[in-house]
């Protein structure tokens, strides 16, 4: 995908991403940390705002920042690289609320054929897991470097 992004800083083992958001709100640093679960090889990518107080990541700010679609994409490339180093590994992404899971599934479907090229895309819904189907309500997604 050859989207607008910024530019992403990572720390040297490619779990945890930092950039910068520019827009009508000021400079916003954005988090993207990829942990692993009590599952080998599956990894949760959590993504949000670095909270000013603790430097965690806080999912549940609304930026306002006009420029979500150049944030997304910075995310989607947070997973490129994390993907480069880590190949073998599942990634597992849902929004902090409903809205913006489905602001996810909504990017996720207008760039499908993209992500086709390089991954296999999963929706998870009432504990199923299934192929990405657009206009699909999904709680989760799940995504895996093609061979």
């Amino acid at each position: 995908m050859q989207l607008s992004r910024y530019k992403l800083r990572a720390e040297k083992s490619f779990t945890f991403f930092e950039f910068i958001s520019e827009g009508p709100g000021g400079k916003i640093k954005k988090l993207v940390k990829f942990s692993e679960t009590n599952l080998k090889g599956f990894y949760n990518l959590a993504f949000g705002d670095e909270d000013q107080q603790t430097g965690e990541i806080n999912d549940m700010v609304i930026s306002n920042n006009a420029d979500s679609e150049k944030v997304l994409a910075t995310v989607v490339a947070s997973v490129y690289f994390f993907t480069t180093i880590y190949p073998e590994s599942w990634v597992y992404a849902t929004g902090s609320t409903k809205s913006r899971t489905r602001s996810y599934r909504m990017g996720i479907a207008k760039h499908l054929a993209d992500i086709k090229k390089d991954y296999e895309m999963f929706g998870l819904s009432n504990s199923r897991c299934e192929n990405f189907e657009p206009g699909t309500d999904y709680e989760a997604f799940l995504v895996k470097r093609k061979k």
